[in-house]
């Protein structure tokens, strides 16, 4: 398995049998140029994991790309029906094996509404498996490879992200959602994240643009 990180929450997952892209938004770069997608994933409906301007060009581009989304992103940028993808909902793509878990985003305030949010648990060939959350530290599924690790967001604090690694122990923690920190920042939470993670587990952190093969 092959995890690109583009930016923010952006994931491009390369197995032998699929490439599969997660949440793009618009913080992240590099998507844009992607073809031959098997698969594109949205998490929720916050135009920073879903470019509401970008989206339907991507999916014109990708035109054969199955599309999972969440019940509330599907209806708010008016997707096909077909695409919705609901917590407890499982599928394969090629030899990938896609679930989805949870089903509210994490709460910011009390003026501001929950919406829906899904978690995606990508399994592949071999069978290591990539969580990514979207915006909640709610679900904690086990024998999880490769976490990606929302860094920083007006929803967490540093307490609740270093409780969520703890929960769920992955071997990889590969830190995304983190565009709104500038250099300085994100060394700051990385020293927390590094520091105080489960010994378990090795922090990845990778660049706009960069790769880490699992």
């Amino acid at each position: 398995m092959r995890l690109t990180h583009l930016g923010h929450a952006c994931l491009l997952v390369e197995t032998a049998s699929a490439r599969v892209l997660i949440d793009p938004g618009t913080y992240s770069t590099g998507f844009d140029e992607l073809r031959d997608l098997d698969a594109i994933l949205v998490t929720h409906t916050h135009d920073d994991h879903i470019d509401p301007r970008r989206f339907p060009s991507l999916v014109q581009s990708n035109h054969h790309a199955r599309l999972l989304i969440e019940p509330e992103a599907a209806a708010s940028h008016d997707i096909e029906p077909t695409s919705r993808f609901l917590a407890g909902d499982s599928t394969s793509i090629g030899g990938v094996q896609i679930s989805a878990i949870g089903g509210s985003h994490a709460p910011n305030h009390s003026n501001v509404p929950r919406v829906g949010n899904i978690g995606f648990v990508l399994r592949d060939e071999s069978g290591r498996a990539l969580f990514h959350p979207g915006d909640s530290y709610e679900e904690a599924p086990a024998d999880i490879d490769i976490l990606g690790l929302p860094l920083n967001a007006p929803w967490c604090r540093m307490e609740e992200t270093l409780g969520f690694v703890e929960a769920v122990s992955p071997r990889v923690a590969v830190p995304i959602h983190n565009a709104l920190l500038n250099d300085a920042g994100q060394a700051a939470y990385l020293m927390h994240v590094e520091k105080f993670s489960p010994e378990e587990t090795t922090v990845v952190a990778l660049g706009v643009g960069a790769s880490y093969d699992a």
